[in-house]
């Protein structure tokens, strides 16, 4: 497309309009008509220079409905020039904001200086990019209103670094618009669930406790009621674990390794944690145990199971469950692991008709991840 076309395609009078307008709602209306114009077409660099040259004049112009109309109309746009995205973003709120939380050609170093020397609604709208990486959510960290740290925090596309999470607790540590969000992240460093667990209360402590890995010495403390009022589920906090036998030792040095957490474990698939915790009271290698729990034979498992001393009256449903665990298949979907857990859950329950009623009855009361009532109805 030549500029001459280009200029048609505009039409002379756009452009005479952009420029002597009768009214600010006239302007803003060509200057809309002609932003959508440049945004669509495939430009040269002759007509990207002329194209410029047009959008420079709206940003110019007194009127703020123009350069409004510049703003929305190519906020996301990577057509709009960096120069004058830039002084677009330090314009009043209703020009600045739409290019501030959209503009792809805003850089790192433009939201840091938004940020540091910009008003707390320029900032939110910082924090209010669909995604941020951990350079620009560092500078929040240390230099924004509470309002845009909990705004990035509460976004799982913008990335935090363990210095920036940080950040955020010294500053705002008794701020709960902070410290709620932040422990309602899908994933924290340790040291920074370690620091909150101590911040929060409630629901959110909960969600912080059994969402998030926690140090095994403190985990172990709150399942057993010494350090706070939630109650953990440890065979969950084993399976947020970096190494899962390191806190399964731990669980076991505490008296908490149960038969009826291991039972529990294998009735919700986490067949890793069952691994691990046979292994440790058997005193045999994760590989080796592996080897016996998944045999196809008969006496494999028996043996790992009574080498580990687990009491004889769950063999029964113990070797059901693995059979189960065996027979279902995962396609590996977003929401497979739930999934899994339900039909383990369904079939296990299933075969536990079998199952004489003191047996069942001890395994119910042990399974209080679960309402005992329906679980025992249901297999009767």
């Amino acid at each position: 497309m030549s500029i001459a076309t280009m200029r048609a395609n505009l039409t002379e009078a756009d452009i005479r309009t952009l420029v002597k307008g009768p009214s600010e709602d006239t302007r803003a209306e060509a200057a809309h008509k002609i932003c959508r114009c440049i945004d669509e077409m495939e430009l040269t660099a002759d007509e990207r220079a002329y194209a410029e040259e047009i959008l420079h004049i709206m940003a110019g112009d007194a009127a703020a409905l123009v350069r409004r109309a510049l703003s929305v109309a190519l906020k996301n746009s990577p057509k709009l020039p960096h120069e004058i995205a830039a002084k677009l973003a330090k314009d009043i709120d209703a020009i600045a904001l739409p290019v501030i939380m959209n503009s792809p050609v805003l850089t790192d170093d433009d939201l840091i200086e938004i940020v540091r020397a910009h008003p707390p609604s320029k900032q939110i709208a910082v924090a209010s990019r669909a995604t941020l990486n951990e350079k620009v959510t560092g500078a929040l960290a240390r230099f924004a209103v509470p309002e845009a740290v909990s705004r990035a925090l509460a976004n799982d596309n913008a990335l935090f670094d363990e210095e920036g999470l940080s950040a955020s607790l010294e500053r705002f540590s008794d701020l709960s618009v902070v410290t709620n969000t932040m422990a309602r992240r899908g994933a924290l460093p340790i040291s920074v669930t370690e620091k909150l667990v101590s911040l929060v209360s409630g629901e959110v402590f909960d969600h912080l406790v059994n969402h998030h890995e926690l140090p095994p010495q403190l985990a172990i403390e709150i399942a057993m009621g010494s350090r706070e009022r939630a109650t953990i589920d440890l065979v969950e906090q084993a399976v947020l674990q970096h190494d899962i036998a390191a806190f399964i030792r731990q669980i076991n040095l505490h008296g908490r390794l149960t038969p009826s957490l291991i039972m529990r474990a294998l009735c919700l698939g986490h067949m890793e944690f069952v691994e691990h915790a046979l292994a440790n009271l058997a005193g045999l290698t994760h590989q080796k145990i592996w080897l016996m729990i998944h045999d196809s034979g008969p006496l494999g498992l028996k043996a790992a199971f009574d080498r580990a001393g687990l009491p004889p009256r769950l063999y029964t449903p113990f070797r059901a469950a693995v059979d189960v665990y065996h027979q279902i298949e995962r396609d590996g979907g977003d929401d497979d692991r739930a999934r899994f857990r339900e039909r383990m859950i369904e079939r296990v329950l299933t075969l536990f008709q079998s199952i004489p009623r003191d047996d069942l009855d001890y395994l119910m009361e042990k399974l209080d991840a679960f309402d005992a009532k329906p679980a025992r109805a249901a297999a009767l």
